[in-house]
């Protein structure tokens, strides 16, 4: 069974930086890109960053491009989303999937809250 895993979410200023964290398990992860969504209430997720399967290509959202960055470790299963310089717009729960821009088995997990606030 596909299980994603987000942790790292929490409370912070503006200007500020977290890390996020994907656990994922149940598909051979080495072989899926994978996609970092943000969901605010009343909005639908969006894709925010997404990276190929080897890590080596990479994709973002305008609004986070040169603040935020995607990584993966294959040997744990587990996709990371770097967030620096906070704005209070990235406020919404995180959501990891597999696929590059697109859910492409059709799962999510919990998410994680974000909350940038002065």
């Amino acid at each position: 069974q596909v299980q994603y895993v987000e942790s790292g979410g929490g409370l912070v200023q503006p200007g500020g930086s977290l890390r996020l964290s994907c656990a994922a398990s149940g598909f051979p992860f080495n072989e899926y890109a994978m996609t970092w969504y943000r969901q605010v209430p009343g909005q639908s997720r969006e894709e925010v960053a997404a990276l190929n399967a080897d890590g080596t290509f990479s994709d973002y959202a305008d609004s986070v491009r040169a603040r935020f960055t995607i990584f993966r470790d294959n040997g744990k299963n587990t996709v990371y989303l770097q967030m620096n310089s906070l704005k209070i717009e990235d406020t919404g729960v995180y959501y990891c999937a597999a696929g590059f821009n697109t859910n492409g088995l059709g799962y999510w997990g919990r998410g994680t809250q974000v909350t940038v606030s002065a």
